[in-house]
């Protein structure tokens, strides 16, 4: 089994993980003008399990250092299991939520919001399960993200009224709630594991590629209800059929998978991180993601395209302090 020994690769591991959850959603926003994210979701999810399967069998199962998915699988308590089942019902209905905002209101938006609320909500959350990092440096990164994502929601609101668009508060209270519950998902999948030894966790504890499978499983089984439930009662636009998604084309499908599969190898290396950098360092880069998924909403697809001055400051002071809370974050797990 494939295990990450040194901090630096941590490090590592957790940058690459920034950048694939701060990247998948594109292939929503290519998706968008044919495919509604409600079905564009479907396939989210089945990219994201394939993956989390795919790395199990192999990663998990290869090497002479830990135990092999399928032993490990077997040996796990119900309570590791559960608590990794339910990691991906939150994270599930989380994240369906977050692809809501950016069909609404965009990467630039929803990502800053949702996402960085998620960070400093986790980071404490994590922390607490595991002492690790310097506390200082850590709550000091974490209060300059809250700074950015206060300014990012202010942008965005002077944004809406320069075009005059209407429901500013609707995204951005899904945003939110979306973020609230982010910050929650990663405990329960941390639980499940021994995050002191992947080499040789303790009885009943799960490495972190058995961790993901059970993670994955939770947001494929709560997606049949959720999904379901938004395609009949859309947060925007009419209802949706079962018809609709298996009438779509290969390649609107083949959009999705990728997506999924894009974050799902964030997760995994995130998952691998967290035994040499800690929960709270591990969970706080990753979700760095917020400043990747701005950059790519405000200079590829131009969600900001016509903001005025004023709004164009709001926004590099966002920028600005995303960059120095990471910064910090790094910092104190060194």
């Amino acid at each position: 089994m494939f295990i990450v020994q040194h901090y630096a690769l941590a490090v590592f591991f957790c940058f690459i993980t920034m950048l694939c959850w701060g990247s998948w959603a594109n292939t929503q926003k290519l998706a968008a003008k044919k495919w509604r994210f409600e079905l564009f979701y479907w396939d989210y999810v089945w990219g994201l399990v394939i993956l989390s399967l795919l790395a199990a069998f192999t990663l998990g199962s290869s090497g002479s250092e830990g135990r092999p998915f399928m032993a490990d699988l077997v040996q796990a308590s119900p309570q590791s299991l559960g608590s990794a089942f339910a990691g991906g019902v939150v994270f599930n209905l989380a994240n369906i939520l977050l692809t809501a905002a950016i069909a609404g209101a965009g990467m630039a938006v929803a990502f800053p919001i949702g996402i960085g609320l998620a960070l400093v909500i986790g980071v404490v959350l994590n922390y607490v399960l595991l002492s690790k990092g310097n506390p200082t440096l850590l709550f000091a990164g974490v209060t300059l993200v809250t700074v950015a994502i206060l300014l990012n929601a202010q942008a965005y609101r002077q944004k809406a009224q320069v075009q005059q668009r209407m429901g500013i508060a609707k995204w951005i209270v899904i945003a939110v709630i979306a973020g609230i519950l982010m910050s929650c998902f990663y405990p329960f999948v941390a639980a499940g594991m021994d995050l002191e030894n992947f080499v040789h966790p303790a009885d009943g504890k799960m490495t972190p590629y058995t961790a993901f499978v059970l993670f994955a499983a939770g947001v494929l089984t709560s997606n049949i209800l959720f999904n379901s439930i938004l395609m009949k009662r859309p947060l925007d636009g009419p209802a949706l059929s079962y018809k609709t998604y298996f009438g779509g084309k290969l390649r609107w499908h083949a959009v999705g998978v990728l997506g999924g599969a894009i974050w799902a190898v964030g997760n995994l290396l995130n998952l691998l991180a967290a035994g040499k950098a800690g929960p709270a360092i591990s969970y706080g880069l990753g979700q760095g993601a917020t400043l990747v998924a701005a950059l790519w909403g405000v200079w590829v697809w131009k969600e900001f395209k016509d903001a005025n001055r004023q709004t164009n400051y709001l926004l590099t002071g966002m920028f600005v302090c995303f960059i120095l809370g990471i910064f910090l974050i790094i910092k104190a797990g060194t």
